[in-house]
């Protein structure tokens, strides 16, 4: 794949998954899209090397999260952010339905965010909709040892998010 059509495809059909990558590894609005930028530049940069032995979507989710954790090494000099700026998207069609959607989406990010790293990539490519085995492949583990994190992950979840409605 080369080219400003194949980039321009790759931002339309994974632009959103990457914008949900950057915003879970990164609590500030503004800096998660400038990840987001630092994201779509390197995947511009990477594009010419892609060889077709995964989908583009594991080609873009791979250099994503590894730009993502480059950009969490980079700030753990600086303190984090506490507040989430992302505009969150409603699941119902009543006002308090959207609340309650929007609480629980806010608060799934932020648990995703507190969860550690090892954690943290196999939960976010699990809610993008890759497969264990495609999360294995990308994070070059076995899929029992992603099984394990994931079910770490979701009983750090379920404990953190108890409360919420």
């Amino acid at each position: 794949m080369t080219g400003r059509q194949d980039f321009d495809r790759i931002v339309r059909d994974h632009g959103a998954m990457i914008k949900r990558i950057a915003i879970s590894y990164e609590a500030d609005g503004s800096l998660a899209e400038e990840l987001v930028q630092e994201i779509y530049f390197a995947v511009w940069r990477a594009l010419p090397g892609f060889r077709g032995d995964s989908s583009v979507r594991t080609f873009v989710a791979r250099i994503a999260t590894n730009r993502a954790i480059t950009h969490v090494a980079r700030a753990l000099k600086m303190p984090p952010a506490l507040e989430l700026h992302e505009q969150i998207p409603a699941a119902e069609d009543n006002p308090e339905g959207q609340t309650i959607a929007a609480d629980r989406q806010a608060g799934l990010i932020a648990a995703v965010r507190c969860l550690p790293l090892s954690y943290r990539q196999a939960a976010t490519l699990t809610l993008e909709g890759l497969t264990p085995q495609e999360i294995a492949d990308f994070l070059g583990l076995s899929t029992n040892a992603v099984a394990i994190r994931l079910s770490r992950a979701r009983e750090i979840l379920r404990k953190q998010m108890g409360d919420m409605p």
